[in-house]
């Protein structure tokens, strides 16, 4: 794209006399419809309908199709941060269907964004994809899951030489060394969570509350071995704590499921929010939660939040979790630490009021994070400083009121491996759901 403000720059620079009440408001002119510029910023590459921009943003893709990568907790660049990969769909707006299926590919950012398909899945859902990342500690293997006949499986493949295998198991979570995998039943949550879980496959366990033989798999990424650590069935019978919370009197009597599982930074656990459909929540699909943590044999399980009410989470070290949730009756985020004594302390305290995707920035000063819409339909897109407690906006993002439930479109931030750039998934106008990097270098290396 040509650069309009160079061009009215070097106007300046040779002061062009006789051109100059013609060329400049032209220049201006051109620059506010092509590149939607605002005079006197180069901020804004490209424009957002609807959304107010704070930093450098291009708009990576493009319609007809729809692009999205999903959840804020997983590899989308590549270590080079050269690479970003992506889901394509041709359809929104309703859930998918066995066979609907979506393209798996990456954009390369030294090549005018150029896309790279790179397989297909119909294991899939709106808030996570299907699990589409890079292999820690690998420069060019990614994985996702799809389904074959009547079961769910993942695909690696090499992005250079495109060597590709199929493991016969689906994946959540991976170690950072890139070797073991965590599984759930996808098709459990997908009747108890829409959104999350895929289609095509029914729970063989759809009458049963607590079911012995589903709940955490590890999985080995090398051998293709699976073994299950967890059983639902071993949570459900977990002893609660005394609450009057009517939330945990449904936990013995409602069908449970695990979901949102997450190694901690250095392998040695991991942690999973334990949940049970909770008619008391008043609500159609309310549920209760608990948060644990493990080790990798499924063994020294020890309660991590007991609230009830555990939301987006991250590990900020092997040690402690940054976690949206009620803590002492108190809604903010907080940091707890992995030690089952089930107490924290809040971060951000008047500044991150509201729920949303929280990351660290590597070297844990800058907290990146979002929120849900406000009341004028915004997502706020922000850096939390965490020495000072600055909060930085990055984005506001209008989401239209089409975008809800099951196929919202949350921005779901996910940074590259220097932390200088950022990208959300985000409807663009009329494109649908499109992806969006906003580059947060100024902000980060002041």
């Amino acid at each position: 794209m040509i650069n309009f403000f160079v061009l009215y720059k070097l106007n300046m620079f040779y002061n062009l006399k006789s051109m100059k009440s013609v060329f400049v408001p032209a220049v201006l002119a051109v620059c506010l419809i092509f590149s939607s510029c605002k005079p006197g910023s180069e901020k804004e590459l490209h424009k957002i309908p609807g959304s107010v921009l704070h930093v450098p943003t291009k708009v990576l893709t493009s319609g007809p199709k729809h692009h999205w990568f999903g959840y804020y907790d997983k590899l989308q660049f590549d270590p080079s941060g050269r690479y970003v990969l992506t889901a394509q769909v041709d359809f929104e707006g309703r859930s998918p269907k066995p066979d609907d299926t979506i393209r798996v590919g990456m954009i390369d950012l030294e090549k005018e964004n150029r896309w790279t398909e790179l397989g297909t899945s119909v294991a899939w859902g709106w808030q996570q994809g299907c699990m589409l990342q890079f292999i820690p500690g690998s420069a060019s293997k990614v994985i996702w899951n799809d389904r074959q006949g009547d079961q769910f499986v993942s695909h690696i493949k090499d992005i250079l030489t495109n060597e590709q295998k199929t493991l016969p198991f689906p994946i959540y979570t991976l170690s950072p060394d890139g070797r073991t995998a965590l599984s759930v039943d996808f098709e459990r949550i997908n009747d108890l969570r829409p959104g999350y879980g895929y289609a095509g496959i029914p729970d063989l366990n759809r009458e049963v509350l607590a079911p012995e033989n589903a709940g955490i798999y590890r999985c080995d990424l090398v051998t293709g071995e699976k073994e299950l650590i967890i059983s639902i069935a071993d949570m459900n019978s977990m002893p609660l704590k005394e609450s009057d919370d009517p939330t945990f009197k449904d936990f013995y009597t409602n069908k449970n499921w695990f979901n949102h599982l997450l190694f901690n930074t250095d392998g040695s656990r991991f942690v999973f929010l334990h949940r049970w459909s909770s008619p008391s929540k008043g609500r159609v699909g309310g549920f209760g939660t608990l948060m644990y943590s493990s080790d990798l044999d499924g063994n020294n399980i020890r309660i991590v939040d007991g609230s009830g009410y555990t939301s987006h989470f991250i590990w900020m070290d092997p040690e402690h979790l940054a976690m949206w949730t009620r803590h002492r009756g108190q809604d903010g985020f907080f940091l707890f630490k992995d030690d089952g004594s089930d107490t924290a302390v809040q971060i951000g305290e008047g500044i991150m009021t509201r729920n949303g995707h929280n990351t660290y920035l590597p070297g844990n000063e800058w907290i990146l994070n979002d929120t849900y819409p406000d009341k004028e339909r915004m997502q706020h897109v922000y850096l939390y400083h965490v020495p000072t407690g600055k909060r930085i906006p990055v984005g506001d993002f209008y989401l239209d009121p089409d975008y809800k439930g099951e196929w919202r479109c949350d921005t779901h931030p996910r940074f590259s491996p220097d932390g200088t750039k950022v990208v959300i998934d985000c409807p663009v106008g009329d494109q649908g759901r499109q992806l969006v990097l906003l580059e947060i270098r100024e902000i980060v290396e002041k």
